[in-house]
């Protein structure tokens, strides 16, 4: 890997927890430049703009969700293991004490759900994304018969992420820390339903 890969990847990785503290738009170049000791033009020299920036944030984002919460499920067979698995891992991703500012693609959701624009489109494909692997996820288990077949998947993964958001406003803005506790029983009625 070269110095500018290298240098580039520093770059995203603390860009990306800044935002999960900051927001999207709270992120500057200017800002970045001086936590990370490097010249301002050095960084932009990366990215070229704060747009491009908030774009490559996100992709460093997702990687790291599909490395946390969705790699580990697919080692699973499908089914309630394998949902369970990515809920179980989503819920850490935005409440664990590791991630003490929440999940950044919430807030971003927050930021950018009526601002258009480039960061919007890539956000709303980062969770189209994230919806068809869920949607897949339960049609797979349907096919093989751990799911009953008459649950419409992209109705259920709108009840699963209600869960997430609930979850994440509860444990996040009003500090309660029985909100993990009570998503974990509603995704076990969840469950039981499919």
């Amino acid at each position: 890997m070269s110095k500018g890969v290298q240098t580039r990847q520093i770059i995203l990785e603390h860009a990306a927890a800044s935002a999960s503290r900051l927001g999207l738009e709270g992120l500057s170049i200017g800002q970045l430049a001086t936590e990370l000791q490097m010249s301002k033009s050095g960084l932009f020299g990366h990215f070229r703009s704060k747009e491009e920036l908030q774009i490559q944030v996100l992709d460093t984002l997702s990687d790291q969700f599909t490395k946390e919460v969705i790699r580990p499920a697919l080692t699973l067979s499908r089914g309630e293991a394998r949902l369970r698995s990515i809920f179980e891992h989503w819920l850490a991703w935005g409440l664990s004490k590791d991630r003490r500012h929440g999940c950044p693609f919430m807030a971003a959701a927050m930021e950018f759900d009526d601002r258009p624009g480039a960061v919007r489109d890539k956000l709303v494909a980062t969770q189209k994304q994230l919806i068809h692997t869920l949607e897949t996820t339960i049609k797979l288990a349907q096919e093989v018969g751990a799911f009953k077949a008459d649950g419409i998947p992209a109705q259920l993964v709108q009840e699963l992420y209600g869960i997430m958001l609930s979850a994440h406003f509860y444990h996040r803005l009003l500090q309660d820390q029985a909100a993990a506790d009570r998503a974990r029983a509603a995704f076990e009625t969840f469950l039981k339903r499919l």
